[in-house]
């Protein structure tokens, strides 16, 4: 079967024929460039989330198709390709955008595009849920603007990078000792001290990150993630040139970025103005969840809750379900139900 043919069925299967649905795509002037935005749900009357992706430059929306269709039963989601990211990545020529690459400028695009939605779909509040990177703008974006939002909840949720990155190193060290690879013990004693006081390049980070994921820091019991980064290809939202601008704008944004991601310390931040919730991959080896549950121990909010997800690592959604799903309904719904009736 032709990949056109195979789309047509993923999105006929995905239509939203429910008379109080909603789906729509578009694009909108968020930071002043035009992004692009999409939004899916069985009843345009549910709580509404805001789903930050993470990356940088790593949209959920070409992977939405294969997790997101329960929870749009019980929510209305609202997905978003970040300026330099995905189709986003397209409408403006990316050396345009040099000075924009920055983490407020993601917090200001956040929180103005929130306002957007609570004006569009005429919400009180908005759920907002941060996936890695965007648990660093979403986080920031919360602080700044708590009005907008009802509850926040992270998945894999960024504390402190440095701390990421050396446990994240030590993992694959102490799994490529017991498993006796050669190979991945040769690569990473390149890169040691890890992070060190050596400027950590893209490339020092791949090679970390590369055994990390070979043993399930991605994908729990996985040593590979072909299913993850395979998906935009049969995605009904994507073709050939949005496809490929998800690796063009991943490089664009990392390496204006990645300083600001590496001083990024959230360690002392000990009180929050709306509930939270951490969604914790056991096996997470991408933003390892011990320096998350450390955190929210801490972290003095209205509620708080952190839920671990045994069987997955990184990619929670697409790992656990259903479980994701349950925990939104019997968590994070009521918090946002009661934020709608009682603004």
């Amino acid at each position: 079967m032709s990949k056109p043919k195979a789309r047509q069925i993923i999105s006929d299967l995905g239509k939203i024929v429910n008379p109080r649905g909603i789906q729509e795509t578009f694009k909108t002037m968020i930071g002043g460039v035009e992004q692009w935005i999409y939004t899916r749900g069985q009843d345009r009357n549910n709580p509404i989330i805001l789903f930050i992706h993470g990356g940088p430059a790593a949209p959920m929306s070409p992977v939405m198709w294969m997790y997101q269709r329960p929870i749009e039963e019980y929510f209305t989601v609202v997905n978003w390709d970040q300026r330099a990211s995905g189709r986003t990545y397209l409408e403006a020529d990316p050396h345009s955008l040099d000075n924009t690459i920055n983490i407020k400028q993601y917090v200001n695009d956040t929180i103005e595009l929130a306002e957007f939605i609570k004006h569009r779909y005429e919400a009180n509040k908005v759920i907002l849920i941060g996936h890695s990177w965007g648990t660093i703008i979403g986080l920031r974006a919360v602080l700044e603007s708590p009005e907008l939002f009802s509850v926040y909840v992270g998945m894999g949720q960024v504390i402190n990078t440095r701390d990421n990155e050396r446990v994240s190193y030590d993992y694959a060290v102490s799994e490529a000792q017991r498993n006796r690879n050669k190979k991945a013990l040769s690569e990473l004693e390149t890169i040691a001290p890890y992070p060190g006081q050596t400027p950590l390049t893209p490339g020092r980070i791949m090679i970390a990150r590369k055994w990390a994921q070979y043993y399930g820091g991605l994908s729990a019991f996985r040593t590979e993630s072909s299913y993850y980064f395979s998906a935009p290809l049969l995605s009904p939202e994507y073709d050939h040139n949005a496809v490929s601008a998800l690796d063009q704008g991943s490089i664009f944004t990392l390496e204006r970025i990645l300083p600001e991601i590496l001083d990024l310390d959230y360690k002392d931040l000990t009180a929050f103005p709306i509930p939270i919730l951490m969604f914790m991959g056991r096996h997470d080896y991408y933003t390892p969840s011990k320096m998350t549950e450390d955190w929210l121990k801490k972290v003095r909010a209205p509620y708080k809750k952190g839920i671990w997800f045994e069987k997955s690592a990184h990619l929670i959604p697409l790992e656990e379900p259903g479980k994701t799903l349950m925990s939104m309904v019997q968590y994070v719904r009521p918090i946002a139900v009661k934020a709608e009736r009682y603004p």
